[in-house]
């Protein structure tokens, strides 16, 4: 019987899809299932598969077998047992990749307690506020971060380092798994900032089998990929997309660990022979930046990008550095994903620009402001329907006459001038156009006259002058339109990010705020 990972054409993904065939790639069922047995032990029969290859920033490969996962993920899991750790206590994991965080990772969930990832970079006041709202039994992390984590009181930390690793050899390298399809499974933060908490998306083990719509037409995962996802797996893109979803279906693949890199990830592509990759749109933008981008020959098949929009000049240079399109994959991680490109699918035109079109079995629309489809062209807050239900996205859209969406800014991005409705994503795309332009960020400022103008903050390969803004300016109006250009222009050496990489335009709206303000309500007493 034919499963979803023997198509691969677009007719194919919306003839044979359906939610029973998603099920069909496991092992558990609807009643019974556990997400470290599906991604690790099931497939640890060859004790020389390799599950990951961990390029880390220092220039070292870690190479990493399902065999030894599996077993010392088991060991640890053991180890938790013997601490009193049970099912539904809360396990956090605040580790770089590695054997630690695997081992661990796959460990908690064997013995049903659940994982809560934490960005490593995380300061006390992150910390701390993640754990007031999780309650976490234990955190494990490492010796560099460890004076950091134990700022929190009343903290139970646990440093997994080699010797703690090498200690677990006395334990049992078997652990029979019995979580509940409905268990809890993770906890995830969205990547906001440390003062202003998100909440945490919490996912039940049988989220995998969900997971695998946009690992089949979001990422294009099949077997025999070879799949490299540089993103921290202490955020949604990195851990469903970059780690779960792939060793679910048994392939090898690559993970970063450290202070990013991308001439160190662009070797890891070539040497490993890696044939898809998925990343941010801020991961791109660093390797079409690299002098190294063309000192390699790569074996890329397909490719995928999430997180924000990619301007068209770094998509072009991808799609030349590696010969083959790089496809849009739009979600958020309350709703999942919901627009892909169906990458590797000869049958589907990748339009530069294009969010794509719904994935399969998925009713996705662009409304006004009454909730009526908004023709196309016309931009208004794109909607997927869950359940009977419309649910917002809070992301702006339009579709196309031939049922492509694309991205027109977070409802918040909008800039309202003089009457007219920009996109701050549509007017950093033009800036980038400028060749001595490196990132770009647009908001807007108020103005006495038109209630808002466009402010760009820009990072050049050349001073800041006068004449470097009116050429920025003059790019914009020539691709935009005449009221749509930048009238202030600020350069600077750094943009604020979100830990996950994407540009934090509430951040620049923030300081905008504060700058305006009188010297003596800049401090609040």
């Amino acid at each position: 019987m034919p499963k979803l990972t023997d198509y691969t054409s677009y007719a194919d993904a919306q003839r044979h899809w359906s939610p029973q065939k998603l099920w069909d790639l496991f092992d558990g069922t609807r009643e019974r299932l556990n997400i470290a047995h599906e991604c690790i032990d099931r497939h640890a029969g060859d004790p020389d598969r390799v599950a990951i290859i961990v390029a880390h920033a220092d220039g070292r490969d870690e190479i990493l077998t399902y065999r030894q996962i599996a077993d010392e993920s088991s060991r640890f899991a053991h180890y938790l047992a013997a601490q009193g750790i049970e099912p539904g206590d809360r396990v956090a994991i605040m580790l770089e990749p590695s054997r630690a965080f695997y081992s661990t990772l796959f460990g908690v969930m064997k013995t049903g307690a659940i994982a809560v990832p934490l960005f490593t970079l995380f300061g006390p006041d992150g910390i701390r506020l993640r754990v007031q709202d999780c309650s976490p039994k234990l955190l494990l992390t490492n010796d560099d971060k460890i004076g950091v984590v134990e700022q929190t009181p009343g903290l139970r930390c646990l440093v997994v380092n080699d010797s703690f690793l090498a200690g677990l050899s006395r334990y049992d390298a078997h652990y029979p798994t019995r979580s509940r399809a409905d268990d809890l499974a993770i906890f995830q933060y969205t990547s906001g900032t440390t003062r202003e908490l998100p909440d945490a998306i919490k996912h039940t083990h049988k989220a995998l089998v969900t997971l695998m719509v946009a690992a089949l037409y979001g990422t294009g995962l099949r077997p025999g990929d070879r799949y490299f996802c540089p993103s921290s797996p202490a955020w949604g893109h990195g851990l469903w997309h970059g780690t779960l979803a792939p060793l679910a279906l048994g392939l090898t693949i690559g993970a970063f660990s450290g202070k990013f890199n991308a001439s160190r990830l662009l070797r890891a592509l070539s040497e490993h022979r890696f044939t898809n990759m998925s990343a941010a749109a801020t991961h791109y933008r660093m390797i079409r930046n690299s002098p190294d981008a063309r000192a390699h020959s790569y074996s890329i098949q397909k490719l995928s990008f999430t997180g924000e929009p990619i301007d068209g000049a770094t998509e072009t240079f991808i799609e030349e550095l590696f010969g083959t399109q790089v496809c849009s994959m739009y979600g958020t991680t309350e709703i999942g994903v919901i627009l892909v490109s169906y990458p590797g699918a000869e049958d589907f035109p990748v339009k530069h620009g294009a969010l794509g079109k719904p994935i399969p079995g998925g009713v996705v629309e662009v409304q006004d402001a009454d909730g009526k489809v908004c023709p196309p062209g016309v931009v208004g807050e794109m909607k997927v329907l869950r359940r009977g239900k419309w649910i917002a996205t809070k992301d702006l859209g339009r579709t196309d006459e031939d049922g492509y969406f694309y991205h027109a800014g977070r409802a918040d991005d909008v800039i309202i001038s003089a009457g007219w409705t920009m996109s701050a994503v549509e007017i950093e795309d033009a800036i980038l156009k400028h060749p001595d332009v490196l990132e770009a960020a647009a908001i807007g400022v108020p103005d006495e006259l038109r209630g808002q103008v466009v402010k760009a903050f820009v990072i050049a390969k050349r001073p800041g002058d006068e004449q470097l803004k009116q050429e920025i300016q003059d790019t914009v109006r020539s691709r935009l339109s005449q009221h749509e250009y930048p009238r202030h222009i600020a350069f600077v050496s750094e943009l604020p990010k979100t830990p996950a990489g994407k540009i934090h335009r509430k951040k620049l709206r923030e300081q905008e705020v504060r700058n305006s303000l009188p010297e003596a309500e800049h401090t609040i007493p």
